[in-house]
């Protein structure tokens, strides 16, 4: 093989490496949570709407009847909730109120929201959280 050929294949690796690094930087940054700066705020009218407790925490979650991750989701929700003394419950089938969807800007299904008792969103996740997620997420609200 000829020093031409080892330099283009140094170049290549090189490239695809950097690629590599490039486009995992940008999947690790598009996971992170949002700051609870950049999500949007709710109004009274919006927590009334929405359904939100004033007593308590409220664990708010999108789904849809066509939706096979909601049903797991909805499972968890329950078993929290039913640990946790004081946190209300709340699901919106996205279809059914859509306004709610886009008001808190959810794009996928299932989608849940934790919000305290004045109606600051305070956790979102994206698909189905574990339970120990949850619980971690609802306790510090509860003292």
């Amino acid at each position: 093989m000829s020093s031409s050929w080892i330099a283009v294949i140094a170049v290549l690796i090189g490239v695809f490496g950097v690629a590599f690094v490039i486009g995992r930087l940008m999947t690790l940054r598009s996971g992170l949570l949002k700051g609870a700066a950049e999500w949007p705020a709710l109004d009274d009218g919006d927590v009334e709407d929405l359904g939100l407790s004033r007593t308590g925490p409220t664990v708010l979650h999108f789904s849809a009847t066509w939706c096979g991750p909601c049903v797991g989701l909805r499972r968890i929700v329950d078993q929290v909730c039913a640990e946790l003394p004081g946190v209300a419950h709340v699901e919106i089938d996205m279809d059914a109120n859509p306004e709610a969807a886009r008001k808190l800007s959810v794009l996928s299904l299932p989608t849940t929201f934790i919000f305290d008792t004045e109606g600051r969103q305070r956790y979102r996740a994206s698909g189905v959280p574990t339970a120990a997620d949850l619980r971690a997420a609802v306790e510090p609200l509860l003292a």
